[in-house]
């Protein structure tokens, strides 16, 4: 019997504008990418799926030879013609400005967050949410990470096409190799990373190490203005208690989760929170703030800052603090159910149900 070769479908996965992998955006493009790559052959046999990742020239090839480059060019903001017709073109995050081709059948943007509608002025927001429902026109759909946004979605934007919640993975560094930070031999530390910005509200740790001068306290991933910004503080606060790093490899961070004695996470807005998450893959006692998608993401194995005030934040942790440390099997189950395999196959499945192929 003759076996039945299937036609080839194309899906293409933009990480638009995007210019580091090393922050959120571009963990969650390259962790999905990474898992794309790896069913690339399979899809290509079960299906004749061929997968192209629309990027950057200099990450050309950093994926595999299973999938096929697409060079990123300015041109594609206006115009972005390409010789085949993609089934499917997914961009992976809302800040993209550059265009589906013409001719793709399905289009989908990954929101990752509305986070602007609790962090800026009315006039800031009216015209964040008016470019992105003009983006929107060129979409049929939307992907995002938490039930959390996508009511934003509804609320804020109005939009009345699908929206399908898929949850981020989280990379379990727990067994990853260590490095230690010289630093910080001594006393025990609760930890916090993050870009440190504004919104992550280094303010209220840097009034919490004010209060509590005996708890030291490490603050990670500051770039060079937030550095900056943050020694001056320190400094004038006489904040001895307070160690401030800059950027940390994958090797220091695995030490600093292993060796904290929590993890502390006051964001005012996030999209998903991937650090408290990869805390808890150690087990850690984790304290994040009640704020948009966090009690969502975290759930009962964290605990919550329900006011920023140095004395509620030091009660919160002190009160909380015993019945985590007695939890870690269950913080360690809990953040064992974020995985990038999970996300992956969620997506590939719904590419499948568009193209009218199934499940995965």
């Amino acid at each position: 019997m003759t076996r039945t070769v299937p036609r080839t479908r194309h899906i293409g996965l933009s990480f638009g504008q995007i210019g580091s992998l090393s922050d959120g955006l571009g963990e969650y493009s390259s962790q999905i990418a990474l898992q794309m790559a790896a069913q690339a052959p399979a899809l290509r046999e079960q299906h004749g799926i061929e997968l192209h990742l629309h990027l950057p020239q200099a990450w050309h090839g950093r994926f595999g030879e299973a999938v096929h480059d697409i060079a990123r060019q300015r041109l594609h903001r206006y115009l972005h013609v390409e010789p085949i017709r993609f089934d499917i073109w997914h961009s992976l995050n809302q800040l993209s400005k550059l265009r589906p081709p013409l001719g793709s059948r399905q289009r989908l943007m990954t929101v990752h967050d509305l986070n602007q509608v609790y962090a800026e002025d009315t006039q800031s927001v009216q015209k964040m949410l008016r470019q992105l429902r003009d983006r929107l026109t060129s979409y049929d759909q939307i992907v995002t990470l938490t039930h959390h946004v996508q009511r934003d979605i509804h609320l804020h934007l109005g939009w009345q096409k699908p929206v399908h919640v898929i949850p981020n993975g989280v990379r379990d560094l727990s067994t990853a190799q260590r490095e230690p930070v010289p630093e910080l031999t001594g006393p025990s530390f609760l930890f916090h990373l993050s870009r440190l910005t504004h919104s992550k509200n280094p303010q209220a740790l840097l009034d919490l190490a004010a209060h509590w001068p005996q708890q030291r306290l490490v603050l990670a991933g500051a770039g060079p203005s937030q550095a900056a910004e943050l020694r001056e503080a320190i400094t004038r606060r006489s904040l001895h208690n307070v160690v401030l790093l800059g950027h940390i490899s994958d090797a220091q961070k695995a030490w600093l989760y292993a060796s904290c004695l929590g993890f502390v996470f006051p964001s005012l807005t996030e999209g998903f929170g991937l650090p408290p998450l990869e805390a808890m893959c150690f087990g850690k006692p984790v304290f994040v703030a009640r704020r948009t998608c966090l009690p969502e993401v975290i759930g009962p194995q964290g605990a919550y800052f329900d006011s920023f005030e140095p004395a509620a934040m030091r009660a919160c942790i002190e009160s909380e603090l015993p019945r985590l440390q007695l939890a870690r099997a269950q913080i360690r189950a809990h953040a064992s159910r974020y995985t990038w395999e999970q996300a992956a196959q969620a997506y590939l499945a719904l590419y499948l149900q568009l193209m009218g192929l199934g499940g995965a």
